[in-house]
């Protein structure tokens, strides 16, 4: 694989992540309200992560590097979608909608980038092949 290739790929890992983030938060914030209870809430924000997570999966995996895709995915529809119920059931939140999407994209990116960060420190070092 050419740097090029690996160099998008990467950048379609964090766009990857950055979405299912913002539409993790959007549904969340789309369903979640003050009245529901704090443990429903995050498990309604489990099943709607977990569902943009793999609509998301399907739509971007032909394009990106499928595990790349899933691994980070799985845990931003999850545990973002868990967070963001929180957050709403409680109303510590800004309020608008285009905050909730931000905070997702933030989520998604950071949590792409501890995954990168993971994969590498648990792979170590990769050396070039050498000819045989």
């Amino acid at each position: 694989m050419s740097r090029l290739e690996q160099a998008l790929f990467t950048i379609g890992d964090y766009l990857a992540g950055g979405a299912v983030g913002a539409v993790t938060a959007v549904g969340v914030r789309a369903v979640v309200s003050p009245q529901l209870d704090m443990v429903l809430a995050m498990l309604v924000g489990m099943a709607i992560g977990m569902i943009a997570h793999l609509v998301l999966t399907v739509l971007l995996a032909p394009v990106l590097d499928p595990f790349h895709v899933m691994v980070p995915g799985g845990l931003i529809g999850m545990y973002g979608g868990m967070m963001f119920a929180m957050r709403d059931t409680m109303q510590a939140h800004a309020g608008s909608l285009g905050h909730a999407s931000l905070v997702g994209v933030v989520f998604g990116v950071v949590v792409v980038a501890g995954v990168r960060l993971y994969d590498r420190a648990i792979r170590g070092p990769v050396l070039p092949r050498r000819a045989i």
